[in-house]
């Protein structure tokens, strides 16, 4: 009986213990990976502010705020991306993209699937579901979840992009409410299938319409840019693709080894993309895209989504993100430009999504044609949702 009652007591503390971590980290870790290098409130010229909020519409391709204990639905004081700054941006359509394996000590050259991982770690220390612990399925299902749940508890103003109807519908809502958002779901590496076929139906039903085949290690459907074979398709990863295209699903090209685009692109007849990506024409290394690709995915019909990170783009970021624009306009045109950010994704920034007029200011110095601003800052996504969702 003694013994039961030091077990009993022993327990307790623990579970206490593990509230008061639950309580406690996860916030301090949000604010630690996702910092602004400036804080709002953002300033630029009455040019570009006029021009900006004459954007009717406004699109980013990747944001991994789902991976974060945030409540999305309320103004935070961390992270970049949430639905009332979505709205205060005039933000239409946000990609939140799902995470569920990161590698420790992760890197753009060399990384393998058996190093720890980062993301069952803090799923722990975010009092998740104790299958969401060891189930890259169950995290992709959980985070899907989630985006539906708020989108609920948001008072009909956020839309969860997952066909034509609902995006047509977004659109027709935003001309007599322009506080109304929306957001569609994809998922960053296939390892979260399992090496099962079925569960991309599953994931599918649950909402996700974007799929990248590999994230920063490789998987059963090939290689990644930054594992270790940098091979192509596998014939499981040629059967996910065959399948995407059935589903109508895009294809996220960001993180796949050279070799497995190349497999993609030949074989893919259905949506792809790389949602958040610099180009090796200003920033040369494995994470950034080749010439070669700028120019096949966008006569594929796809999206070069440019992201704002160092490592993607040269700093001073905003300048950087403006170079990568520039030298995909010259060799690619501007109809495949996109917003690529990468907010949330442990990454600094050089704003939140409420400073995205800087960006307008930087393409307006530099020269780029109002038509073209707006295509960049999401007339381009628009065209191509309304192409290719079902």
């Amino acid at each position: 009986m003694k013994t039961f009652k030091i077990a009993l007591k022993a327990l307790s503390v623990l579970a206490v213990l593990y509230i008061g971590t639950v309580l406690i980290v996860p916030p301090l870790l949000d604010k630690k990976h996702n910092k602004v290098r400036k804080s709002p409130p953002y300033t630029v010229s009455d040019q570009a502010m006029a021009l900006y909020n004459s954007l009717d519409f406004i699109s980013d391709l990747h944001c991994d705020a789902l991976l974060w204990n945030r409540d999305l639905t309320v103004k935070n004081e961390v992270g970049h991306v949430d639905f009332p700054r979505m709205q205060e941006a005039n933000m239409a359509l946000q990609a939140f993209t799902i995470v569920t394996k990161s590698p420790a000590g992760q890197n753009f050259s060399k990384n393998t699937g058996d190093a720890f991982d980062n993301i069952s770690l803090l799923s722990f220390v975010q009092g998740r579901p104790p299958s969401h612990w060891f189930s890259l399925f169950e995290r992709a299902k959980y985070q899907s979840q989630k985006l539906h749940e708020m989108a609920d508890a948001f008072e009909g103003d956020f839309i969860v992009v997952k066909s034509k109807a609902d995006f047509k519908n977004l659109i027709s809502l935003r001309k007599s409410n322009r506080k109304a958002i929306g957001g569609f779901l994809g998922i960053e590496g296939a390892h979260c299938l399992e090496g099962q076929i079925e569960n991309l139906d599953r994931l599918y039903d649950a909402g996700v319409r974007m799929l990248g085949p590999t994230h920063f290690f490789d998987n059963e459907l090939g290689g990644s840019a930054h594992g270790v074979s940098k091979g192509g398709l596998t014939d499981f990863g040629h059967k996910v693709i065959e399948r995407m295209n059935e589903l109508g699903m895009i294809i996220d090209l960001a993180h796949a080894a050279p070799a497995m685009i190349d497999d993609i692109l030949a074989q893919s007849t259905g949506p792809v993309l790389s949602s958040h990506t610099g180009v090796r024409g200003t920033l040369n290394n494995p994470r950034n895209l080749s010439d070669t690709h700028i120019r096949r995915i966008a006569a594929h019909g796809g999206l070069i989504g440019i992201a704002y990170f160092k490592g993607a783009v040269t700093a001073p970021e905003i300048k950087g993100i403006v170079d990568a624009m520039e030298h995909v306009k010259a060799i690619a045109g501007i109809d495949c430009i996109a917003l690529g950010s990468d907010f949330d994704g442990s990454a600094t920034m050089p704003f939140d999504v409420t400073g995205l007029p800087l960006l307008v200011e930087e393409l307006l110095n530099r020269g780029f044609a109002e038509d073209e601003i707006r295509a960049i800052m999401g007339g381009n996504v628009k065209r191509f949702m309304l192409k290719n969702l079902r």
